[in-house]
């Protein structure tokens, strides 16, 4: 508590100054997740939340060796994170090394839940977030994040192996359709 959301900005500079150069020299690409949820957790502050804190972040050290693992679920759950206007404007910049896909249904109580990958199951349209990833010329990783625990399967939650193959299933046809409607 006592670092707080400028210490944490502290820590992440000297750190990025540090790392980055060095991981460029290997030809390592770091990526930073957003922080999932986007906001306050148990009154300890958050700092990659959305637009303006990930343009921060980026400007530390402009490289593309300083780049994101962009999630959906985490920068989704705030409405005030625009999913595909954020792919298509750091995947132009090729500032996203990663991306994590995945839907999430926001709640009235402003909390939020797994959902599946399918637009409709939630609240982000991931057709337009796989279609803003392919305007953008984005050659990088992309693959299912998260998965429900569907039929009968147990495990850790988040990491159902049958929602997440279903999700990877589902981002794969968005891909392939967009690649033949072009």
């Amino acid at each position: 508590e006592e670092v707080g959301e400028k210490g944490l900005w502290k820590n992440l500079e000297y750190f990025l100054k540090a790392v980055v150069p060095e991981a460029e020299k290997a030809g390592v690409r770091m990526a930073m997740h957003p922080d999932d949820p986007c906001w306050p957790v148990f009154g300890l502050p958050r700092i990659i939340t959305g637009e303006k804190n990930i343009d921060r972040l980026l400007a530390i050290v402009d490289s593309p060796f300083n780049a994101l693992t962009l999630c959906s679920g985490s920068l989704g759950c705030s409405a005030e994170n625009d999913l595909p206007r954020l792919v298509y404007k750091y995947a132009s910049m090729d500032r996203i090394a990663f991306g994590h896909v995945r839907n999430i249904k926001r709640l009235p109580d402003g909390g939020f839940e797994e959902s599946a990958h399918f637009s409709r199951a939630g609240s982000l349209d991931v057709v337009a977030i796989m279609k803003a990833y392919h305007d953008a010329g984005y050659q990088g990783f992309l693959r299912p994040d998260h998965g429900r625990m569907i039929w009968g399967e147990r495990g850790g939650a988040g990491y159902g192996l049958y929602d997440r193959a279903l999700g990877a299933m589902y981002l794969s046809g968005i891909w392939e359709t967009l690649e033949k409607t072009q």
